[in-house]
């Protein structure tokens, strides 16, 4: 019988020391350029070319062409008025483009949420208007009933096994002929401009210390959270960003915020819709980056057979999600309505579910899933509002319009693509 003890793993000699230590200490590079000042942040940038990691940079590039574009053949593109009426028409779409992205981390897609958002239009209409219920009342009621259309979707999909694809196809057309049939014969029903969903759109902050003031607390919020989240991370000994770091993102953050806040009440003041949408954008991030659940549905993204092996409820993750995206998307609907101060036939149609979906992408999340974050949506609304402004400014025809921003999200989904690929190459998909 071999009596010799077994060499294991542990008991091998440490052939070399100071590698070993290093192996031991190395850090993710992401993070050690919080500590290297400006010459690591282009080190990072290189890093992220090479690797494919292109995050907002492609539609901030598209955004300030756009805005080079169109102001140099029309000077009234970046004017008060212009970029004040591009900033209250892109709040319903961007709802709606909200509730898609958190379907699009999951790696699935919801054809529905045009009809869903005609069909909230049209129950505050009826139950409000026809049927003379509380406005506030019939207002919760849509927005429960969007909810309900999406976990309805999503039981279908995740507890049956029927492709996202198909049941939110079958709930296009499903809940677009519920709303015409809620509309009945007149297939039109007006709305109180001064009502709550009335004023959605059309009330102004006329008080300029309301712009001032929102800015402030952004300023305030963002260089107080980053820098209480540094503390956190040198506390807990992980290289965090110098001080000078977050004084500068806080400056540029401050130059952006005010130049907003002097645009808005050189017109008529600060949309309520505008804020009302930056709260969304502000609670959604935190649920996705700060909690248990958006970790869950990034998790699903990456992988559902790994998240399940994990203890993942991947049924329940998968129902909310799309119950969130009906949320949004009746949220969104009501937005639409008050803009045009009806309920209508035409509601959720058009190019509207196009835009929805192009605004997610084009913002930047992936239509592979696992990337994304809800400022997606402001980004790439903000794209897709502009360029549908500008080309109305020189009056393009609305087929042009079409051709053009298919145009952009073709380029925006062949970048995804490409850059999906370079990842993979690199080792980091």
């Amino acid at each position: 019988m071999n009596t010799e003890k077994t060499s294991t793993s542990t008991d091998a000699p440490v052939v070399n020391p100071e590698a070993a230590h290093d192996a031991l200490t190395a850090v993710d590079p992401r993070l050690l350029v919080r500590e290297q000042g400006l010459g690591g942040y282009l080190s990072e940038f290189k890093r992220k070319i090479h690797a494919g990691d292109l995050g907002s940079i492609p539609v901030v590039i598209g955004l300030i062409v756009i805005c080079v574009i169109f102001q140099s053949l029309n000077s009234n593109f970046l004017s008060a008025e212009n970029l004040s009426n591009i900033a209250v028409t892109m709040v319903a779409t961007g709802m709606m483009a909200v509730g898609i992205i958190f379907v699009l981390l999951l790696g699935e897609i919801d054809l529905s949420v045009g009809s869903v958002s005609g069909v909230s239009g049209a129950i505050v209409a009826v139950m409000s208007v026809t049927h003379g219920m509380n406005e506030w009342l019939s207002v919760i009621v849509a927005i429960a009933s969007g909810a309900a259309i999406g976990a309805l979707h999503g039981f279908f999909f995740a507890k049956l096994g029927a492709p996202a694809f198909a049941v939110t196809l079958a709930g296009l057309l499903f809940w677009l002929g519920f709303m015409l049939q809620l509309l009945g014969d007149q297939g039109t029903i007006n709305l109180d401009g001064e009502g709550v969903v009335g004023k959605l759109t059309t009330y102004y902050f006329s008080d300029v210390a309301a712009a001032y003031g929102l800015a402030v607390v952004a300023v305030a919020g963002f260089f107080l959270s980053s820098f209480f989240d540094n503390r956190r991370r040198a506390a807990a000994g992980i290289p965090s960003r110098p001080l000078i770091d977050i004084v500068l993102r806080t400056v540029i953050l401050g130059v952006i915020a005010f130049a907003a806040a002097i645009m808005f009440n050189s017109y008529k003041g600060l949309p309520l819709a505008l804020v009302l949408f930056l709260a969304v954008l502000i609670i959604t991030d935190f649920v996705l980056r700060r909690t248990t659940y958006g970790r869950k549905i990034f998790a699903l993204g990456g992988s559902v057979e790994a998240s399940r092996r994990a203890g993942i409820n991947v049924t329940m993750v998968r129902i909310t999600v799309f119950s969130l995206a009906g949320t949004f998307a009746a949220i969104g609907g009501l937005f639409w309505a008050s803009k045009i101060a009806a309920a209508n036939q035409s509601a959720g149609a058009g190019d509207l579910l196009m835009n929805v979906i192009a605004a997610a992408v084009i913002g930047g999340t992936s239509l592979f899933g696992g990337r994304g974050r809800t400022w997606n949506a402001l980004l790439g609304v903000m794209v897709i509002v502009s360029i549908q402004y500008g080309l109305a400014l020189e009056g393009i025809a609305t087929p042009i319009q079409y051709m053009i921003t298919g145009g952009v999200l073709l380029a925006t989904v062949v970048i995804d693509s490409v850059t999906r690929k370079t990842q993979k190459t690199a080792g980091r998909a």
